[in-house]
């Protein structure tokens, strides 16, 4: 299977201006491939592919020496990253979706490129790039398994290695346990056995400095120094909230994936319920996806099974009998007049889900 590995890189002054320059040179390069793809389409019809266009690049480093200056692979990606964007705008627009056709990538909007296959190695503490350098990177866990691309990231100034591996499964012992999860926003997950996680609000938390930082951008001059610097300060801060949320979810999924065989969670509509403007900073807050992404992944590495079921009436089913028992969102306490049976709500409707995962 195959996994990512992400690490800090600490580029010198000249080696980040190397990397800066690939970044522009890719970024050029897909814009214009692009809009080559767009003029083929609307004169005649033709749909270039991915093989149209990489087998060119040859040609173009003749009119454009700059291109010279970038490892080969990592121009042959730009031209497959695009045709990947192609080829997802052709499904969606198959699938009756939102077509979204591929955009031109604006100064400073294309954040990493990739050697597919060569051009990189591990020495050491010093990951070496073909055309940058030996840039110095903090290794924090070894990499397992065969690393088979090497991805450069650029983030609010802060730059990164993603190295992409093929390792072996790394399987738990069987497990017969099993559990529903309700996702809520007073907590953030609710097992059927009657366990509860916490809601960090990590945004919450950090609202007071977010509409702060916010309010610093507004004021600040169009097009100036000081106002991008700002614009920095703000993004890094989306970030540490980010990264928060991720750890959060990352430790709740690891826990769930080693106590249990078999995770049930409801298949929820999370673009649909963020209309409701009322909980939408909320549910944005917990990440309900991340956390079912996270759990799916690390259960599939170990030998797990995560199952999602139709969310319909999980809250208002009695898990005893199965008689309907309509309720407000407020009422916090399921109680059944048919059977007597009394839980708490978000219990009761993990109860439901794991039941509606093993029928």
């Amino acid at each position: 299977m195959r996994k990512a590995y992400k690490y800090r890189l600490y580029p010198t002054k000249e080696q980040a201006e190397k990397i800066q320059f690939t970044l522009e040179r890719c970024r050029l390069l897909y814009n214009r491939l692009l809009d080559e793809r767009r003029f083929a389409y609307e004169t005649d019809k033709t749909t270039l592919n991915y093989y149209d266009q990489a087998n060119t690049l040859n040609e173009r480093k003749k009119y454009i020496p700059a291109l010279k200056q970038v490892h080969s692979q990592v121009l042959q990606d730009v031209a497959k990253r695009l045709d990947k964007a192609f080829q997802a705008f052709f499904r969606r627009v198959k699938a009756g979706e939102t077509p979204g056709y591929p955009r031109f990538k604006s100064a400073g909007r294309y954040e990493s490129f990739t050697y597919p296959q060569g051009g990189y190695a591990i020495n050491g503490h010093q990951l070496a790039l073909s055309k940058i350098g030996e840039v110095k990177i903090k290794l924090h866990r070894l990499p397992q398994g065969k690393i088979k691309t090497c991805t450069v990231i650029v983030k609010n100034g802060k730059y990164y290695a993603s190295l992409s591996c093929d390792v072996e499964p790394n399987t738990l012992p069987e497990s017969n346990a099993t559990v529903g999860i309700d996702l809520g926003v007073k907590h953030l997950a609710i097992t059927s056995d009657g366990d509860f996680y916490e809601h960090p609000k990590f945004l919450r938390e950090s609202e007071w400095k977010l509409h702060r930082k916010q309010r610093s951008v507004s004021r600040k001059k169009k097009g100036s120094s000081r106002r991008r610097k700002a614009i920095r300060e703000l993004a890094r801060l989306h970030e540490h909230i980010a990264n928060q949320r991720r750890d959060y979810a990352h430790k709740v999924s690891r826990k769930l994936v080693r106590g249990y065989g078999l995770i049930a969670f409801e298949n929820l509509n999370v673009q649909g319920m963020v209309k409701n403007h009322h909980l939408a900073k909320s549910i944005v807050d917990a990440s309900w996806n991340q956390l079912v992404q996270y759990t799916t992944y690390k259960a599939e590495e170990a030998g797990r099974r995560v199952v999602l079921v139709d969310p319909k009436n999980t809250s208002q089913l009695c898990s005893n009998c199965g008689e309907i028992v309509p309720k407000k969102l407020s009422e916090r306490v399921h109680r059944c007049d048919h059977c007597g049976y009394v839980q708490d709500r978000d219990i009761n409707a993990a109860q439901n889900i794991l039941k509606r995962a093993l029928a």
